[in-house]
């Protein structure tokens, strides 16, 4: 999401594992989920008049009689995996207390973040709204993501299909483990929900849970909102376009590749003075977005390097890069549970054409869960609040 001030206050209504007898002799395999899950610190109980009041500070009081049930929060801490190497990555667990029938489960994906300390995991002292699914019911899991809270020390995989999804996934998977430890009953349900960078993570976890049956996961219902899923196009736009209103995105996502698949090239090698050197201060972690915004350009043509520049729009040039985006754009895979996707016509920062032309693939390939909802005049911060409009109905319609 596009620096927002306010918390994502809405209410989204969001197995216990079973192992089985083993002879004494057998070698006992491990419960699932357990290799994944590393602690969970208690972080404090909040009752529903805070949640509501909450909601109400951050401008959705509409959503405040949705807030029915205290919860407790944990900050979570489990195992994922970088680059092929296993990593402690955290989160935040949400579990409301006292729920009259076994709460489904829900993982809430946040937009692009620059601040360190925005990490979800930081609960109470940030607050990204997602924290309020629990209050309507739902166990609620919210991924830090890598790069994030305990593995800040890494740059964030932005826009990196493998990465966002296990990352995901991998919560999930030692969440429910815990859960299952602590005789927290949830049903069988699963529901997946991002915006902006949180809708592509989203779309990630979904395809990772669709197309690797060791997950053992099923999704109910995914809702995906305003993400760069076709990052093939968002780059011919980009590269068309005299003016982008967030270049930290393109600053944060030169970092993520560089870094991710070990080119290690210098930022001078895609961006021009003095925007090259300031990247790296820019992007260490103690800057929101708008602050990195305001340190750039709008201007593409004056951002990039010239050869860069002109090699984006070079059939022949940044092959490396232009593969990578590619790879991680959603082009062949076809979601089989039921998907939402949302997106503002007049987004400035996730073009609305990512949207539309990722749906038209899925509907090409045979898809038939899978709706598009578009906000007319919509932007990138305006459009959040009708997708939840239309997503909290829908959820609870699935919820059963």
């Amino acid at each position: 999401m596009k620096y927002l001030k306010k918390p994502l206050s809405f209410i989204l209504l969001s197995v216990l594992v079973i192992t089985g007898c083993r002879k004494n002799t057998d070698v006992v395999a491990p419960t699932p989920g357990s290799e994944l899950f590393v602690s969970a610190t208690v972080v404090g109980t909040f009752p529903k008049a805070i949640l509501q009041a909450a909601a109400v500070s951050g401008g959705f009081g509409s959503f405040a009689p949705l807030i029915k049930y205290d919860v407790d929060f944990y900050k979570f801490v489990y195992n994922t995996t970088y680059k092929g190497n296993l990593i402690k990555a955290s989160g935040l667990l949400a579990v409301p207390k006292n729920v009259p029938v076994n709460p489904s489960l829900i993982s809430g994906q946040h937009g692009t973040m620059f601040k360190a300390s925005d990490a979800p995991s930081n609960f109470p002292n940030t607050f990204t709204g997602f924290e309020l699914l629990a209050a309507g019911g739902f166990v609620t899991v919210i991924p830090d993501l890598i790069g994030y809270g305990i593995s800040q020390n890494i740059a964030h995989p932005y826009y990196d299909q493998q990465h966002s999804g296990t990352a995901v996934v991998d919560m999930i998977k030692a969440a429910k483990y815990y859960l299952s430890q602590q005789n927290i009953a949830i049903s069988n349900r699963l529901f997946l929900i991002g915006y902006s960078e949180g809708g592509y993570v989203t779309m990630a976890a979904q395809k990772e849970i669709e197309t690797n049956a060791a997950n053992n996961l099923t999704v109910t219902a995914a809702a995906e909102g305003a993400g760069g899923y076709d990052l093939t196009g968002m780059l011919q736009k980009i590269t068309t376009t005299s003016s982008y209103a967030t270049p930290s995105y393109l600053a944060l996502l030169v970092k993520g590749y560089n870094s991710t698949y070990s080119w290690n090239r210098p930022y001078s090698d895609f961006f021009k003075e003095p925007f090259a050197s300031k990247i790296p201060a820019l992007l260490d972690g103690s800057k929101h977005g708008g602050q990195v915004d305001a340190d750039l350009t709008t201007s593409p043509a004056a951002l990039f390097n010239p050869t860069f520049y002109a090699n984006l729009s070079n059939a022949a040039g940044e092959t490396a890069l232009k593969q990578k985006l590619a790879d991680n754009s959603f082009l062949t895979w076809v979601p089989r549970s039921p998907t939402r996707l949302y997106h503002g016509t007049a987004d400035e920062a996730v073009f609305y054409e990512t949207s539309v032309s990722t749906f038209n693939k899925f509907k090409a390939a045979g898809a038939t869960n899978v709706e598009l909802f578009s906000f007319p005049n919509g932007t990138h911060a305006t459009s959040l609040e009708p997708m939840l409009l239309n997503a909290i109905p829908w959820i609870q319609s699935l919820d059963k």
